[in-house]
């Protein structure tokens, strides 16, 4: 449809294209030493000592999970308002999962919310919590972290939407992936993500011994003995085939050259959306941002009642749609999902069903001109009517 606007995009330029064709002429397409490179400036950007870049996001949070020792008879608490696989990577080592409830205006994992979390796993063995900085969004990292550490438990942050964000916690400014609270953070660069390699991820830790155990399993667990013939390798333990290439590496160094005009642009978006939806779409409101958050946004998440407007989320997607502006829904509660309810039974989390009743993202993207946006808040007060 020509004009019409995704609910996000990447933004790859010129000086992108040209990277890649740069690291296409040379001599490694796999793992080389762009992918080093990038993991150097993104660990610098970010404030990280480490830096560990991998495929996709799914596969840092298997790797955390490995890295940590987490496997059969542990616990970990993911909120339910998330993704897939922030759930899924306790799974994957054999690890339970006790779901979290969300605050039902921010769909964030919250200090109260946790702790209700962890008395139902009370008797259990939990050994990571993983907020999610949903939307990009900061959850309250300290008031967490206190609650994991007193269950023995670390912080896994979930953090593929907040590259960029800012949480400011006693008065000093941290980083989305500086390590200050958590063991490990992991990053997405999926195509409509803030930084986009394609597919690619990213952990950052401020361990250095859990930093070289999540490169050795990310490259099959294998190891050079010192001292033994060229050739020789060994594997002590499984691993998995998690790397990214030299190529996807190029155009993330490109990328994230830009972070800082991207994350301006997102947020002078997001102030716009902000300042038009109350006056033009009254009946749509922002999702609730924590005053310690300086969000850069990667989904802009607003809250509609649309049972009480006798609409149905279905027709305001399409009646949007029709006028070239796309939608999406993020998310389903993960503990509504098949798998979860058939293996441990449906939980009672009525602030993730709030948030998942009302939620709609709609676009944000850094090419966006401000007139799109106009374009957007009154395509929606046409249709909310």
């Amino acid at each position: 449809m020509s004009g019409f606007l995704p609910y996000g995009r990447q933004t790859i330029e010129d000086d992108d294209i040209a990277a890649v064709a740069e690291a296409l002429r040379g001599d490694f397409l796999t793992t080389g030493p762009t992918v080093e490179g990038f993991e150097t400036a993104f660990a610098q950007k970010v404030g990280a000592r480490h830096a560990i870049a991998v495929s996709n996001g799914t596969a840092t949070l298997h790797l955390a999970m490995l890295a940590l020792k987490i496997g059969e008879g542990d616990v970990c608490i993911a909120p339910s308002v998330t993704f897939l696989a922030t759930a899924n990577c306790a799974r994957y080592v054999g690890a339970e999962v006790v779901f979290a409830d969300v605050d039902p205006d921010s769909g964030l994992m919250t200090p109260e919310t946790l702790a209700q979390a962890l008395e139902r796993a009370a008797g259990r063995r939990v050994k990571a919590v993983l907020p999610v900085h949903l939307r990009g969004d900061v959850c309250d990292l300290p008031s967490l972290k206190a609650l994991a550490d007193a269950a023995g438990a670390v912080l896994v942050e979930d953090a593929p939407h907040a590259l960029g964000s800012i949480g400011t916690f006693d008065g000093l400014a941290h980083p989305v992936g500086d390590g200050a609270y958590s063991s490990f953070a992991s990053f997405s660069f999926h195509p409509v993500k803030t930084l986009a390699t394609g597919e690619g991820g990213m952990l950052t830790t401020n361990d250095s011994a859990l930093a070289e155990r999540a490169r050795l399993l990310r490259s099959h667990g294998m190891v050079r003995p010192a001292g033994g013939d060229p050739w020789w390798y060994e594997m002590p333990e499984l691993g998995f085939n998690y790397r990214i290439p030299d190529v996807l590496c190029a155009l993330g160094l490109s990328q994230l050259n830009k972070l800082d005009r991207f994350v301006a642009r997102r947020r002078e978006l997001t102030a716009l959306y902000a300042r038009l939806l109350p006056e033009r779409a009254p009946k749509a409101r922002l999702a609730t941002s924590p005053a310690h958050s300086n969000a850069a946004l990667h989904l802009l998440t607003v809250l509609i009642d649309f049972e009480g407007l006798g609409l149905t989320r279905r027709a305001v997607v399409e009646a949007l749609k029709a006028k070239g502006v796309g939608t999406q829904v993020h998310y389903i509660p993960v503990h509504r999902q098949p798998y979860y309810v058939n293996r441990q039974g449906l939980a009672d989390l009525p602030g993730a069903d709030a948030w998942y009743a009302r939620c709609l993202t709609l676009p944000l993207y850094p090419a966006m001109t401000n007139g799109d946006v106009e374009r957007v808040v009154d395509a929606l007060a046409e249709v909310l009517g």
